[in-house]
C-alpha cells in the first residue's frame, strides 16, 4: 500500500499527481492573465511551465507501482473546452483561477477517481474544485476587477512526477478518445 497523500516521497516513491497541462495558447493567457493581478512582495508567481489544472493529487507512489499504475490510469473521455472565469485567494495566499464546472471535466474527474480506487489508490475525498494556481502566498493581493476567462481545448491529460530541486516530469500522456 503507497503512502498517504501528504506524507514525503522516500528514495523508493514516486510524487504524483495527474493534471491537465494548457496549450500554448492557454499558457500564454494565463501568464498574461497573472500579469493582470498587482502582486504583494513575497508572492510566489507558478512559473509559466508549472501552470497547470491538477485532476488528482496521489502523493508519494513506491516506484515499482508505476509501471502499473500508467497502464491503469487511461480513461475513455472526449475533448472538451476548459473554462477558468472566476478567481479567488485560499487559504495561505493561494492565488488560483477556478475553472467552470464543465460536466466534461467532472466526468473525466470522476472516471478517474474509479480507475485509481480500482488500483486501491487512496483519493481524497474533498469536494473537487478544479483551478490553475498563479501564485503561492499572495495574501493581499490585487486581482484585476474584471477578470479575464482564460479557455483552451483539452485533449489530453498525464501522470507527473513531482521532483524536488528538479520540476515536474510528465511520466505518460492519456489521450482523448
Amino acid at each position: 500500500m503507497p503512502e498517504a497523500p501528504g506524507q514525503p516521497a522516500s528514495a523508493a516513491s514516486s510524487r504524483l499527481f495527474l493534471a491537465i497541462w494548457p496549450t500554448a495558447a492557454g499558457r500564454a493567457a494565463l501568464v498574461r492573465e497573472a500579469a493582470r493581478w498587482s502582486w504583494p512582495a513575497g508572492a510566489r508567481p507558478t512559473p509559466p511551465d508549472k501552470l497547470h489544472l491538477t485532476l488528482h493529487f496521489l502523493g508519494p507512489v513506491a516506484t515499482d507501482r508505476l509501471p502499473s499504475l500508467r497502464d491503469r490510469l487511461q480513461v475513455p473521455f472526449r475533448p472538451f473546452v476548459l473554462r477558468l472565469t472566476g478567481e479567488a485567494i485560499w487559504q495561505r495566499g493561494m492565488a488560483v483561477l477556478l475553472a467552470e464546472p464543465e460536466p466534461a471535466l467532472l466526468d473525466l474527474h470522476q472516471r478517474l477517481t474509479q480507475a485509481l480506487r480500482g488500483i486501491q489508490q487512496p483519493v481524497d475525498v474533498r469536494p473537487y474544485a478544479p483551478h490553475v494556481t498563479l501564485a503561492r502566498h499572495a495574501t493581499g493581493v490585487v486581482p484585476p476587477a474584471v477578470a479575464t476567462p482564460v479557455r483552451w481545448r483539452v485533449h489530453s491529460y498525464a501522470l507527473v512526477s513531482s521532483v524536488p530541486g528538479v520540476g515536474y516530469r510528465n511520466l505518460q500522456r492519456y489521450r482523448a478518445d
